[in-house]
């Protein structure tokens, strides 16, 4: 079966929702944030601070190629990788890309805008409704199937994914 990646905004349950997916289809489970952080030994959050958020794309870029090129099961993409043209063009072909859809009121409890989200600095409420609308045609034209994450336990979205991809 070809990988199951999750696409979205922060807050809209990919890690959470990938691992109970992941769980329910006896999949392995892999999110992109967290290599990147393994490989580089630092949080994103000191990537941006220490190299800069050019930085950060490119370790981003290649983490993701290799994840999309190499690797099978449940993966969670950063957020933003999604708007990398080289990522995009990787992932349009894709047949089980999936759009985590959250409105801010639930997105806000699961970011925690006091915590330290680097894109999200100055007025989170903001910021996050901002790069909604810049990433949310993309979200949309790169997923074969969206499902909103609003009020809903990871184990309920993961069974939602498996119905509307019929896996």
């Amino acid at each position: 079966m070809p990988p199951i990646i999750l696409i979205g905004p922060p807050g809209a349950g990919k890690t959470s929702v990938g691992k109970a997916l992941a769980k329910k289809l006896t999949l392995k489970f892999l999110d992109s944030d967290k290599i990147v952080e393994e490989k580089s030994g630092k949080s994103i959050s000191e990537i941006f601070i220490t190299d800069g958020e050019p930085a950060f794309r490119d370790m981003e870029r290649s983490t993701v190629i290799d994840l999309l090129e190499n690797q099978d099961g449940v993966i969670a993409l950063g957020g933003g990788s999604v708007m990398d043209l080289e990522v995009s063009k990787r992932l349009l072909p894709m047949a089980n890309v999936v759009f985590l859809d959250v409105s801010i009121s639930n997105a806000a409890p699961r970011v925690g805008f006091n915590r330290d989200r680097p894109l999200l600095l100055g007025n989170p409420r903001q910021q996050w409704i901002a790069l909604m609308e810049k990433r949310r045609s993309t979200y949309e034209a790169l997923s074969k199937a969206r499902v909103s994450t609003d009020n809903k336990k990871p184990i309920e979205v993961a069974e939602e994914i498996v119905k509307e991809l019929a896996l």
